[in-house]
């Protein structure tokens, strides 16, 4: 079974293992994520007792997928800051404030992917370097592959979805609020996740 390519029902019997189907060979190439279709959502809990969910309304980003060898795989990423949106405007203002992300100061956050692994399946495990506040740290994220199929403008899309999860401090997101009943108002630990399009380069 090799990258990007779904499990077939039958097994062909002139197969060897580890062998990589010469079909998936027409999904190498470079690829362009479709904003308007893939959504960057991330989720926290809020006063210990509920989650707040929000996404990122611009960026930008590439993959260069590799239908032989998973390894030579790469992506990129780059996340307007300031395009936060968790459905309340007031929170969103706090969070593009010097409390949070200092959007002035620092307007994008950036992953680019340093190794790829295949999991069996349709699964698979980026590692990456993500950029915060200036600060740097790796992470892990682990996707599965959604299908390849031809729109009907023509154009060759793949999707994946993903997860992550980081800690928010590692990044100098520090700021909290005590709770009179205990606890914090917001989590240490941030949900990350992604729901991909892409559209392959001509």
């Amino acid at each position: 079974m090799g990258i990007f390519g779904r499990k077939s029902d039958e097994t062909d019997a002139t197969s060897t293992p580890g062998a990589v189907n010469p079909d998936l060979a027409a999904l190498t190439g470079d690829y362009t994520i479709d904003p308007s279709h893939t959504t960057l959502g991330f989720t926290a809990r809020h006063a210990m007792v509920t989650n707040v969910k929000g996404k990122f309304l611009d960026f930008t980003g590439t993959l260069h997928l590799d239908g032989s060898d998973p390894a030579k795989s790469t992506a990129s990423l780059d996340v307007k800051m300031d395009s936060i949106d968790t459905g309340s405007p007031d929170r969103d203002g706090h969070l593009k404030s010097a409390d949070f992300f200092k959007t002035d100061e620092f307007p994008t956050m950036t992953f680019r992917s340093t190794s790829v692994e295949a999991l069996g399946g349709d699964d698979y495990r980026i590692t990456g370097d993500l950029e915060i506040l200036g600060t740097t740290k790796p992470i892990t994220i682990d996707l599965e592959f959604n299908g390849a199929a031809k729109d009907p403008f023509g154009n060759e899309r793949v999707g994946f979805e993903g997860k992550s999860e980081i800690q928010r401090s590692d990044f100098g997101l520090t700021w909290n609020a005590a709770l009179e009943t205990g606890g914090v108002l917001v989590s240490e630990k941030i949900k990350l996740n992604f729901d991909i399009s892409a559209i392959k380069s001509a």
